[in-house]
């Protein structure tokens, strides 16, 4: 088998960016572009795939470091040894490998959960489930839809009035002038009811 590096590919003007999670550890079996490892830039999070089919020999990275464009975080015993050569030659290892730590195992993959309040007595005080920050009537309707569906909301809106510049310019009204109306009416139907 053949070693080669692996890695860190261009991260553009990005440089010292951290590493937020390792997915494989030494002894690993990967295929050419799974993940190797997380990492994260303030615009964006970003995944170092493996060079080729192989197994991990080293991996020198582990949560919390800062690695940047070129760097070495690890070796791979490929079976490709010409593919292998290619590859140390094309990007050079211009990096000072971390020492090497025990690779935390990748967290198992869980489904998605529907937003919905977390149970458990109450929140402390100002907290909330989703917070609305001036999106306009797009934003407004994502609130009210969310508040309908129980969960705690906060819209912060730059006017002192609902609505913003549409409704405060007279565009066509939004979804939240609408739902507004319909609050009304509820409490007006309400207040006759006793």
């Amino acid at each position: 088998m053949a070693t080669q590096p692996i890695i860190v590919p261009d991260l553009g003007d990005f440089a010292n960016v951290d590493v937020i999670e390792v997915l494989v550890k030494a002894g690993d079996s990967v295929k050419k572009e799974d993940s190797l490892i997380t990492l994260e830039t303030d615009k964006a999070s970003m995944d170092v795939p493996a060079p080729a089919d192989g197994v991990i020999a080293t991996l020198t990275v582990k949560v919390g470091d800062k690695v940047s464009a070129g760097d070495t975080i690890g070796t791979l015993d490929s079976a490709g040894g010409a593919s292998a050569a290619a590859t140390a030659t094309a990007a050079p290892a211009a990096a000072k490998p971390a020492p090497a730590a025990a690779a935390q195992p990748a967290p198992a993959a869980q489904p998605a959960a529907a937003a919905a309040p977390i149970p458990g007595g109450p929140a402390p005080e100002g907290a909330v489930d989703m917070l609305v920050i001036g999106a306009g009537p797009a934003g407004y309707s994502a609130a009210f839809r969310a508040a309908d569906l129980g969960l705690k909301v906060t819209l912060i809106e730059r006017y002192q009035t609902l609505g913003g510049v549409c409704l405060n310019v007279g565009c066509i009204p939004s979804k939240a002038l609408l739902h507004v109306c319909e609050v009304i009416e509820e409490a007006h139907s309400i207040a006759n009811s006793g």
